[in-house]
């Protein structure tokens, strides 16, 4: 009894003394350290209840802001207040894996897992070769707090089909905000002024291909929201309203990418729905490879007489997709494309080192390829692909890493969905699946997994997905929710 009652006044004492802190901060006009009860929230969440961590991750996602909006001048950045919390998560999970010396092996020995881990580790050894080390370590660490939290945790978190449809909920709903918020600011300009459409996101999403890639994931999954018969009325209902809008928003994005992907994964969804064997989608997927690779010059041919440019114009912008004469995004992601491939061939085993592209691409421009939009200061992204941008940072190993990862996606995916214990559970995992494919055909066009934003969803579904296929397919043992 003596104890508590010290406790309390302990207790009472640091909270006295941080209120008279606060107070002195503020008078100086330093308000930050208001936040020091969230932190301390956020920090026992974590410590305490990790699955509860990686929702609330998921909800904050969408709102985090990255540090360079109040900080111009700083040399570093990341996302507030989401990447903090992540490296937190991060070392948390290794601290327990290091005490309990306990890791589930059937999570490391999936397909899906040793692609993950097989690019991390040609990532950690592409950085320690690197040309900018500093760089490439910072690289490895971004990914390493996006994969531990959002994949390897998630497994775990989404043992339960419920805790899946409660991440996805919470991401939509703060995706939610930031639409209203971007509706209105392009208002302001115009609802249907394209250029606008480029920066109405921000800060939020760096562009508008980003936040065209986060809602085009987002479309398949609420769809499956729609038709799951184990949901109310009333979550069906909402899930309608927000289709509705996050199809509105991805036609207000302008993003052709984004659109191009939604359209894709349409076409793989009737395969699924027609029970086409993944043999037989490998086979025509290699044929049409081969069929482009020998007719590469009369396609090309053919797309340069296309001159239609990006426009508010919808059809006219969907026209566009195929102008690599005078579109200045097409051609100048040919120019970063034909930069990474340069690259490349300068280094192709180990490359420069993962997360250089943006500064060592410049002397590799062509100045017959450059556009408009071309720079040499390395402020404007990067190879504007998941596939080529492996390829000139980490080299050849880098590409493979990425198309096993995309391979035993596909794979895992397409077997899950059909040995799923009940058919309620087959739609789900046809619809996660679809969402992830999205962004796989989006990665062709641009790469944004150095991003918090897509990272949760892309990682996230990796995680159902594997959820699925161990805990919730006819050979396992079933967790229903």
């Amino acid at each position: 009894m003596i104890h508590e009652k010290k406790n309390i006044k302990l207790i009472f004492l640091f909270v006295l003394l941080y209120l008279l802190a606060d107070i002195v901060f503020m008078v100086n006009d330093i308000y930050y350290f208001n936040l020091v009860p969230l932190a301390l929230f956020i920090i026992l969440l974590a410590v305490f209840s990790l699955d509860k961590t990686i929702l609330l991750l998921a909800f904050l996602v969408p709102l985090s802001v990255p540090l360079r909006e109040y900080y111009p001048d700083l040399g570093v950045d990341m996302y507030l207040p989401t990447e903090p919390i992540l490296v937190g998560v991060l070392i948390l999970a290794t601290l327990k894996i290091l005490y309990t010396r306990t890791v589930d092996k059937q999570i490391l020995r999936h397909p899906i897992s040793l692609a993950v881990l097989f690019s991390l580790l040609w990532i950690f050894i592409t950085a320690v070769t690197s040309t900018m080390p500093l760089v490439s370590m910072k690289f490895l660490l971004s990914r390493l707090w996006f994969v531990v939290p959002f994949y390897f945790v998630g497994i775990l978190v989404f043992k339960r089909v419920k805790m899946m449809r409660i991440y996805i909920a919470l991401y939509l709903l703060a995706l939610m905000g930031v639409i209203a918020y971007t509706i209105y600011n392009q208002m302001g300009y115009g609802l249907w002024n394209q250029k606008a459409a480029n920066f109405v996101c921000s800060p939020f999403y760096n562009d508008h291909t980003a936040y065209g890639a986060a809602l085009a994931m987002l479309v398949f999954p609420v769809i499956g929201f729609i038709f799951d018969r184990r949901l109310s009325l009333l979550w069906k209902f909402l899930s309608v309203v927000v289709l509705a809008i996050l199809l509105g928003a991805l036609v207000l994005s302008y993003s052709r990418a984004a659109w191009l992907s939604v359209a894709a994964s349409l076409v793989i969804m009737m395969f699924m729905l027609l029970k086409i064997k993944f043999k037989w989608v490998m086979t025509m997927g290699i044929s049409l490879i081969l069929i482009g690779f020998f007719t590469y010059n009369t396609v090309i041919n053919n797309l340069k007489k296309n001159k239609q440019d990006s426009s508010t114009n919808l059809e006219q912008q969907v026209q566009s997709m195929s102008n690599i004469s005078t579109d200045a995004s097409n051609v100048e992601r040919f120019n970063r494309w034909n930069c990474a491939w340069r690259m490349f061939k300068k280094k192709p085993i180990l490359g420069w080192g993962p997360g250089t592209y943006m500064f060592k691409y410049a002397p590799f421009q062509l100045s017959y390829e450059k556009t408009i939009i071309s720079t040499n200061e390395g402020d404007r992204g990067n190879a504007h692909s998941e596939y080529l941008g492996p390829l000139a940072e980490s080299g050849v190993m880098g590409t493979i890493y990425a198309l096993l990862l995309l391979v035993t996606s596909i794979y895992t995916g397409l077997m899950a969905h059909k040995k799923a214990v009940d058919k309620e559970t087959r739609k789900m995992i046809m619809f996660i699946f679809l969402g992830l494919i999205t962004y796989f055909i989006h990665g062709f066009l641009n790469n944004f997994l150095d991003t918090d934003k897509l990272s949760a969803l892309f990682w996230g579904y990796l995680a159902m997905l594997v959820s699925f296929d161990l805990y919730f397919t006819k050979k396992e043992t079933s967790t229903q929710s």
